[in-house]
């Protein structure tokens, strides 16, 4: 299966997007008001310097626009002027129109009144004058390499989730904006700057919605900020979410992503940096964007610093643009991806297939928006057991149909799945795929036990299910004791899984074998894992939730579930072109239009390793080209290497 890697392709000289959202240390926000374009050339010029080469930009909606049909046409010199500090730089930028609400903050215009931003035609009307006549002062600066519509949407026409708009009101509203870029007659590419929030990334319903917008938009521009209690999952975390951002198959440009150094150390700010831009690069992600270029010590008696004053610390530079460990970090993936020509590079294939369940995204008759988290943070864990493995996997989205080219289909603590799926499912096993499911209960009482028919047929057993009521896990740790070879597995083996979930959720599935072959059992010898020969494939079932379980863990990995996959995957024939013994550090590969490979080994430890991959071929240096057996890592660090 191919992997998501599109890209951008319009303007090669700021291509492909590494820069940052940036608002001057003059003023933040009102830095137009304060505008000194000695300043703004010095900051452009550190970026620059370290390897940035554009910046998402912003036009303060109050400023801009003070009156119905009037624009600023003072602050509009000082934005062009803004727009040639950049080219003289060599540098783009992407203009945001619509910005009532930054960094904790909403600002509306004085005439707005209590009107609203979606359905009061008045005001859409307003917002779409306001957005040609903007693009028709600067589409044709060189400088101009893309346009945002709003930044970040959902939290400024209606509260995040507060009374939402509908998705039909909300992608007419974008149809217009879209439209005005394009009347007024900016070519270059366009996004709407809502932060993909919506229910096919997230699984909650803000009325954004990326398959009904995607007519109108050119990229798909995630925000990523949520925290975690694994410090593994926070590190891919970025990178899962540009993967789900993928559904419409257009460019993933991570479009806001970044910290305050108020609430992490130095060091710790730049691990994060390299964790994120590297392994969303290895998520599809093609473009970055951090947030932000400066931080803001002077304007500390101005919203929004005043009463969110962590936010004046979010800047790759400090106050007085010296450089943080943040821009370093973007300085040295600056050169990775020079080094690697990655406007020319694509992931490689997968054999593996990520099971997006349809219930994420699809509003069925009295299904519960409430399955949505735990289908979200079980798809994450599965994916972060599929790095520490080693196997790269495709996201296959159950409401586009299920792919027929994968030889594994992994469906992390599943429990939803509509009647064409498991139908799917099956004939792909007959037809040679292999077929993993984890049981899950859910999280909520309400027909607890697998919500799709005939679980049995499927997988060879019988369930030993009473109605309405969950059998609980009452050990503290799942001991998984292997009773035959399984892949990688040898019988005898023991893998220790960490128990967790609420009074629903940790529940295992009773099953005795009805042409299925146990090949593990939990500590009072009932079947944990059980295997299914049907045709020329096979279906395997955990009959505990280990993704979920691991999901609902605090500093949980890397857990075991990477053993399983390891294992499902030999089974499967599924590829693994480069693989590393330490769950601690994942390989993935991308590989050049002319043939080249490149490989990735990005460590999850916080000591430093020394590992030996093992590849289908040989390991190089991209400096010098010496041979490569093996490989030191830094703590949390990333080690690139070509594959001959």
């Amino acid at each position: 299966m191919r992997r998501h890697s599109a890209q951008l392709t319009h303007d090669s000289a700021v291509l492909p997007w590494l820069g940052a959202n940036f608002w001057s240390r003059t003023g933040g926000p009102l830095m137009w008001r304060n505008y000194e374009p000695r300043t703004v050339r010095e900051e452009l010029g550190v970026l620059r310097e370290h390897g940035l080469n554009m910046t998402r930009s912003f036009f303060y909606w109050p400023d801009f626009h003070p009156e119905p049909g009037r624009i600023d046409e003072e602050l509009c010199d000082r934005f062009r002027d803004f727009l040639d500090a950049h080219h003289e730089l060599g540098m783009g930028t992407v203009p945001t129109f619509i910005v009532g609400h930054m960094s904790g903050e909403n600002w509306d215009p004085a005439w707005r009144g209590d009107r609203d931003l979606y359905e009061d035609v008045w005001l859409v009307g307003r917002q779409a004058w306001f957005v040609s006549q903007m693009t028709r002062r600067f589409k044709d600066h060189p400088a101009v390499t893309g346009w945002l519509i709003t930044n970040e949407m959902p939290g400024y026409g209606r509260i995040y989730q507060v009374d939402p708009p509908s998705s039909d009101v909300v992608t007419a509203w974008a149809q217009f904006m879209c439209d005005a870029v394009r009347a007024a007659g900016g070519t270059q590419p366009v996004s709407l700057g809502d932060g993909a929030w919506g229910i096919e990334v997230t699984g909650r319903d803000n009325g954004f919605s990326l398959r009904e917008t995607a007519e109108y938009v050119d990229f798909v521009g995630p925000h990523v900020y949520r925290s975690d209690t694994d410090r593994p999952r926070q590190h891919y975390r970025a990178a899962f979410e540009c993967e789900l951002a993928a559904v419409t198959g257009q460019p993933v440009v991570l479009e806001e992503f970044g910290l305050s150094t108020d609430v992490v150390s130095a060091a710790n700010a730049g691990i994060f940096y390299r964790q994120t831009l590297h392994n969303s690069l290895l998520g599809g992600a093609t473009g970055w964007m951090a947030w932000n270029n400066t931080d803001y010590d002077d304007l500390w008696e101005q919203s929004p610093y005043d009463h969110h004053p962590f936010e004046m610390h979010f800047g790759i530079t400090d106050s007085s643009g010296r450089p943080k460990e943040p821009l370093r970090e973007l300085a040295s993936f600056a050169k990775v991806l020079e080094r690697v020509d990655f406007p020319r590079c694509r992931r490689t294939d997968a054999d593996a297939a990520l099971v997006v369940p349809s219930f994420l995204e699809r509003g069925y008759p009295y299904s519960r928006p409430a399955d949505r988290p735990l289908i979200f943070t079980s798809l994450h864990q599965g994916y972060v057991a599929a790095r520490g493995a080693d196997l790269p996997v495709a996201f296959a989205r159950e409401a586009d149909g299920l792919p027929d080219n994968a030889s594994l289909y992994l469906l992390p603590s599943t429990r939803q799945l509509t009647t064409r799926t498991r139908r799917d499912l099956e004939r792909r096993a007959r037809e040679g795929a292999t077929v993993y499911l984890s049981f899950c209960s859910g999280e909520y009482p309400t027909t607890r036990g697998p919500w799709f028919h005939d679980l049995d047929g499927l997988f060879g057993v019988e369930l030993q299910l009473s109605y309405g009521v969950a059998e609980p896990i009452e050990d503290d740790v799942l001991e998984m004791t292997f009773t035959e070879d399984f892949g990688s597995i040898a019988a005898g083996e023991v893998l220790t899984f960490p128990v967790a979930g609420n009074e629903d959720s940790r529940a295992y599935l009773p099953v005795v074998p009805d042409g299925a072959r146990v090949v593990a059992t939990d500590a009072h010898g009932r079947p944990a894992l059980l295997r299914y020969e049907t045709g020329a494939g096979r279906t395997v079932l955990a009959t505990y939730p280990l993704e979920h379980m691991a999901a609902r863990t605090a500093r949980a990995n890397p857990e075991r579930t990477h053993r399983l996959y390891a294992a499902l995957a030999e089974l499967a024939g599924a590829a693994r072109p480069v693989t590393v013994e330490t769950p601690y550090v994942s390989a993935d590969t991308l590989v050049h239009e002319d043939g080249t490979r490149f490989v990735w080994l990005v460590s999850q430890s916080g000591e430093e390793l020394t590992v030996r991959p093992a590849a289908d071929g040989e390991l190089r240096e991209l400096t010098g080209g010496d041979p490569v057996r093996d490989v030191t890592l830094a703590p949390y660090g990333v080690h690139v290497l070509e594959l001959r």
